[in-house]
């Protein structure tokens, strides 16, 4: 599908693909938060896919209706279901709906709060793997202490198995995405391990290791090598690299965190009048406190490794959460970044295959003694 050129931007990046069902809230918090991010950006539009009737309903409450079109969709991909059943008897849902909206050039990136396994199974097989990608990956912003102020991580979730090849794949790609989406020119990155120490871990780490670190200098990243859990957060890393049933588990643990940090601190401060009273005047700190720990702030794991762009939100997510993950889309979508994360992607994938190569033939000769 052509588009029109509006200067060098087509008008599709203004334009997001949004499924409106199988978030745990329902459509309603759903078109609350898009509300939300239309109300704050002006040149926006989306696509809502879902049940035209009821989505009428609701978009014409938030008084939104000239900046969103409604595609009807009669069914919803359950949390419950499994990738294989998406697969088969998806393609009248709204996130199949969604994921077609950017396959055929309407919208610049699909967000939904629905299943992750469902997503990623449609998603790769409606806008296809990028060359030599075996797994893609969720690559989500984690709070930390960098200038940017957040590092990356991946795998978030998308598929709990990774070997050392598909570590390696994720050390490029994350580096791509660091570097085009925080504008971090040579990123810093990290492997996940149980210690630092390069005797510690398990096989594949070690062999993703000395893998990551030979391809640091074609890849233009810096190799800082093992970190530990509490390295998410800190400044000597930019990117972490892990599987993706570790990532998950690290990632909603810190969202967790965090919220009872912000529940028992708000516990604290109504205590008694004193604290109450400390609370009032330190009111602009505390609040900035807040933001910067709530979780919401960051909702959005971007797809990386597909052809183009797809960011899945949180099912549990409320309207706060929603409008961060279209801000996060709107971003990606003005900036080209699903055009030069695909370029970066090949590249990576292509030194990814190179590396495994090398090291395959490396294998072979020691093993034939020469």
């Amino acid at each position: 599908m052509i588009q029109r050129q509006t200067g060098s931007v087509s008008t599709s990046a203004n334009v997001l693909s949004v499924d409106a069902m199988g978030g745990d809230k329902g459509p309603a918090t759903v078109v609350a938060g898009l509300s939300k991010f239309l109300n704050a950006t002006p040149g926006a539009h989306a696509l809502l896919h879902g049940p035209k009737a009821e989505l009428d309903a609701l978009v014409a409450s938030h008084n939104i209706a000239a900046r969103v079109t409604v595609h009807d969709a009669s069914d919803v991909v359950k949390m419950s279901d499994k990738p294989s059943h998406v697969l088969r008897h998806g393609k009248k849902s709204s996130m199949w709906s969604a994921i077609d909206a950017v396959r055929d050039g309407q919208a610049a990136v699909c967000i939904s709060c629905g299943n992750t396994g469902g997503l990623m199974a449609l998603s790769m097989l409606r806008l296809r793997k990028a060359e030599g990608v075996n797994r893609p990956a969720i690559a989500c912003l984690w709070p930390s202490r960098n200038p940017a102020g957040f590092n990356v991580m991946l795998d978030a979730g998308a598929d709990i198995r990774a070997d050392q090849d598909d570590l390696l794949t994720y050390a490029l790609m994350g580096a791509a995405y660091a570097r085009n989406g925080l504008d971090i020119v040579r990123p810093r990155v990290g492997l996940l391990n149980v210690g630092t120490e390069d005797h510690k871990g398990r096989a594949e780490l070690k062999v993703a290791h000395e893998l990551i670190a030979r391809a640091a200098d074609k890849g233009e990243f810096d190799y800082v090598g093992f970190v530990e859990g509490g390295d998410l957060p800190s400044n000597k890393v930019d990117v972490i690299v892990t599987d993706g049933f570790t990532g998950n588990v690290a990632l909603k643990t810190g969202e967790g965190t965090a919220t009872l940090i912000s529940e028992l601190l708000r516990g604290a401060m109504m205590g008694n009048p004193l604290s109450m009273l400390g609370a009032v005047l330190a009111r602009g700190s505390l609040r900035r406190l807040r933001k910067r720990i709530d979780p919401r702030r960051v909702n959005g794991g971007v797809f990386l490794g597909l052809n183009q762009t797809v960011i899945k939100s949180h099912g549990s997510a409320d309207a706060t959460g929603v409008a961060a993950a279209l801000h996060l889309a709107y971003r990606l979508g003005q900036t080209g970044f699903s055009d030069k994360l695909a370029a970066r992607v090949a590249s990576a994938a292509a030194l990814a295959q190179d590396q495994g190569q090398e090291s395959a033939a490396e294998a072979g000769s020691n093993n034939t003694g020469d």
